[in-house]
């Protein structure tokens, strides 16, 4: 018996043997998704997907969306061109083994497939799985070697040419230099495998952009067609680091200093969850721009030290300004039940209220406050951008009627005449200044004086007065004056 089994074991190895290719590792636990899965998901990136949407898009879970695009860098790992029906597709290949599992001939498997009988005779001999020593054909395993075949390992021009890739490296990461010459170390900052936190230090370098790099190649290497990249390749070899070309620390040299490419559409996609089509700029009243009828605000915020802030309403036709007192809630700095640490080395209750006077609730309070002092005609509307401040805007419009409306994300232009007068309270409220240490009798003396200037846009007359003009206009007489 023990000869038999001996002789048979024989017979499968001699068979195994006929796949044409040399003993390989094991492959381990299958692919999580093969290729086109994997298109599909950064083609989900592409639309502005997340990492985790984009995954279970595809049948993946969250977590392996994650892995795939930190792995890459956040760009492409597999190439987006459509798969040629000239190979076989793992659906052909999970077909074909259950038609072989069937124990249907050849010839019958390809005209189910519609393909010529020698692919399919090809594809059981080189993707079996042999490792028993025996031809068992298995989709997830033919697809492995599919694609471990299909690979066509390139060194890319930035890892070979040597000149090439030091003139990248001086652009990008080079060090920053006096009129003489003579270098300047700056900041010594460390690599974290992240982009740098805000007000954090960073590394000083020419920081040349990609495509000023590869724009600038031909301008100074007329002749020399080698020399030559684009911007795309500089990416790639920054963000991928199987390519082996240039070390991932050098993104820290990048404008943005991103330690992954954040895709296009997320980029555009980019805003708060709390505004939504129905209070996007677009939907403001026509009349707002035209600032023929008054009662029309813009606001925002100006910061100062340890978080302080003052809140600024400005009416887009006189150019009235309101200002928002916004002082240190009640329990900034002082021990909270579950003793998380807060500001100033005190500790708060863990998601409580931002406790530093400009968080949604206490900014809500303050419009609430400031508008309620206004007659009906002058609360139509109230532009603000996207921060966070504004997350209450619903519960606020349903306080005081007032409909609030959200800039497009980075567009302060929006709303530029609240961002001209926040130029001129600057006089009185340096950047870098306690804006917590003034009352709000002190801010209403600097309105008033404010209120007070004559403008060169509304005439010479003064925002008070053009104000009170609009409101004694015969269609608003039944509306008391201003103070």
């Amino acid at each position: 018996m023990a000869a038999e089994a001996e002789a048979e074991a024989d017979r499968k190895r001699r068979r195994s043997d006929r796949a044409g290719r040399p003993k390989l590792c094991s492959p381990g636990r299958p692919m999580a998704a093969g290729r086109e899965d994997r298109q599909r998901f950064w083609a989900a990136i592409s639309r502005g997907l997340t990492s985790e949407d984009a995954a279970v898009a595809v049948g993946a879970s969250p977590a392996v969306g994650t892995r795939w695009f930190r792995n890459s860098g956040g760009m492409p790992s597999v190439t987006m061109a459509p798969a040629s029906g000239r190979y076989l597709s793992f659906a052909e290949r999970e077909e074909l083994a259950l038609l072989r599992a069937r124990a249907l001939s050849v010839r019958e498997i390809a005209r189910r497939l519609g393909r010529a009988p020698s692919t399919i005779s090809r594809e059981l001999r080189r993707n079996a799985a042999t490792r028993s020593g025996d031809f068992q054909y298995r989709a997830t395993t033919a697809q492995w070697h599919a694609d471990r075949r299909a690979h066509r390992p390139k060194v890319a021009k930035l890892a070979r040419h040597e000149p090439l890739r030091r003139y990248v490296q001086d652009r990008l990461a080079g060090a920053v230099a006096m009129p003489d010459g003579q270098p300047v170390a700056g900041p010594r900052v460390r690599w974290r495998g992240r982009r740098h936190g805000r007000r954090q230090h960073r590394r000083w370098a020419t920081a040349w952009s990609p495509e000023q790099i590869a724009q600038r190649l031909p301008l100074d290497f007329p002749d020399d067609e080698a020399m030559r990249s684009s911007h795309a390749a500089i990416y790639q070899a920054l963000y991928i680091q199987g390519r082996g070309a240039l070390r991932c620390e050098l993104t820290a040299c990048l404008r943005t200093g991103r330690a992954l490419r954040v895709p296009r559409a997320r980029a555009r996609r980019s805003g708060k969850h709390f505004v939504t089509d129905d209070v996007r700029l677009s939907a403001r009243p026509a009349e707002a721009a035209t600032r023929a009828v008054p009662g029309h605000w813009e606001g925002d915020l100006i910061l100062g030290l340890g978080s302080s802030a003052i809140g600024t309403l400005v009416e887009r036709t006189t150019r009235f300004t309101v200002l928002l007192h916004l002082p240190p809630m009640t329990g900034r700095g002082e021990r909270g039940e579950r003793g998380e640490r807060g500001e100033r080395g005190g500790v708060r209750t863990k998601n409580g209220p931002a406790l530093a006077g400009h968080g949604a609730e206490a900014v809500r309070v303050a419009i609430v406050e400031a508008i309620a002092t206004l007659p009906a005609p002058l609360r139509r509307s109230l532009t603000w951008d996207q921060g966070t401040e504004m997350a209450q805007h619903a519960q606020r419009r349903a306080d005081t009627g007032l409909p609030v409306f959200f800039c497009d994300p980075q567009s302060p232009w929006q709303r530029g005449t609240n961002e001209n007068t926040n130029g001129l309270l600057r006089q009185y409220f340096p950047k870098g200044t306690d804006l917590s240490a003034h009352t709000a009798d002190a801010l209403a003396a600097v309105a008033t004086a404010l209120n007070g200037r004559p403008r060169k846009t509304l005439g010479w007359k003064t925002p008070a007065e053009a104000l009170n003009e609009h409101v004694c206009s015969p269609r608003n007489a039944n509306v008391a004056t201003t103070a």
